[in-house]
């Protein structure tokens, strides 16, 4: 499952940068997150429960940042556990561009799913998927502004 899409922030490329390598800025931004600590300063371990359709799963993971070009871009690869629910891997590339009004992040999504989830057919799947990156996305612009979220651009 490939997606992809363009959100223009009201923030430097360097605020931006710093929040999206900031363990507790994400935390708050992910769907569902329990739990995100950085090891490394480019490993994380999380824990989110997620619904999709009538499965609903506590999914356990690693995320390691890769390709690392400050501020600039970067390649996150990782892979979750949801136990009897399956699991779920990818990578996601992460462009930042300077823009009039502020900075316009880019991304391309590449996952695949396995076990139950994989059942509920691709539609469900990718739908569930864009909103959650949508509400992420939503909450990822509210870092930078008390009463403008981010626009959506494609």
């Amino acid at each position: 499952m490939e997606m992809n899409g363009e959100y223009l922030l009201k923030a430097s490329r360097e605020d931006v940068w710093a929040a999206l390598n900031d363990a507790e800025v994400l935390k708050a931004c992910i769907p569902g997150c329990e739990e995100l600590n950085k090891e490394s300063d480019t490993k994380f371990n999380a824990i989110a429960v997620q619904k999709i359709g009538p499965v609903k799963a506590k999914f356990k993971g690693e995320v390691e940042l890769e390709d690392l070009n400050p501020p600039e871009s970067y390649r996150i690869v990782g892979a979750g556990n949801g136990g009897i629910a399956g699991f779920a891997k990818g990578s996601a590339s992460v462009v930042l561009e300077d823009a009039e009004e502020g900075t316009l992040l880019k991304y391309e999504v590449d996952a695949s799913i396995g076990g139950k989830l994989a059942q509920l057919g691709q539609r469900l799947v990718k739908s569930t998927s864009a909103k959650l990156a949508d509400k992420f996305f939503d909450a990822f612009a509210a870092q930078f502004s008390d009463d403008e979220e981010g626009e959506e651009v494609a």
